[in-house]
Formats: structure tokens, sequence, C-alpha cells
């Protein structure tokens, strides 16, 4: 079963963006653009594994996403993109949190006694 993953920005069509580019990657896409919208997801996939916000969200609507997310879901990171990258950086943003938090493998760190 593929991870879970919601991405959340200020325009719906840029989330739809994102998830076309990076289809290659074995994720479940899900995307919201307003705060009923990241509720609605949020009550209805158990499975979120993580959420991406972008960047192009006033700080106050990010601020008040974030209590929400935290609120119902406080099993899920939250990670939020900068804003010097631009739009352009969303996607190899959105890559790497997927890739390092996601799909790869767990690194077990040894203890020296």
């Amino acid at each position: 079963m593929k991870p879970v993953v919601l991405l959340i920005g200020k325009l719906p069509h840029v989330i739809g963006d994102v998830a076309r580019q990076l289809d290659h990657l074995p994720i479940h896409w899900l995307g919201a653009h307003d705060q009923p919208e990241v509720v609605r997801q949020l009550e209805s996939e158990p499975r979120i594994a993580c959420v991406i916000m972008g960047a192009g969200l006033d700080d106050r609507i990010r601020g008040d996403l974030i209590g929400i997310i935290a609120a119902l879901r406080p099993d899920v990171c939250i990670h939020l993109k900068d804003r010097a990258s631009g739009s352009e950086g969303l996607v190899p943003f959105v890559e790497r949190v997927v890739r390092m938090q996601l799909l790869s493998p767990p690194q077990h760190m040894a203890v020296a006694v």
C-alpha cells in the first residue's frame, strides 16, 4: 500500500501539478487548498503519513493550519516549504521530503557501549 501525503497549497491546480510531476514516486497524493478541505482530508483519510505545505499561503493561514493539523492528527509530521526558493522550488522540496521521510529505509543508529 502506498504512503499517503497531503499537499496543501494556495491554488488547487498547483497541487495537482505537483502530483503529476511526481507521479513516478510510489505515493498516493491528496490535495487541499483551504481550511475546510484540510479538515475533511484529515478526518476522512487515516493513512496520511505526512503533510507538506507550500509557501504561497499567508503566514496567519499557515499558522492556523498547523494548529488544526496538530490537533486533529498529532501523529503526522508537517513540512513547510521555504519562500526563498520560489514556486519552482515546490516540486524538488516535496520530492526531498517524501524520499527522506517515507521512501528511505530506516536508519538504525549503532550505540557504542
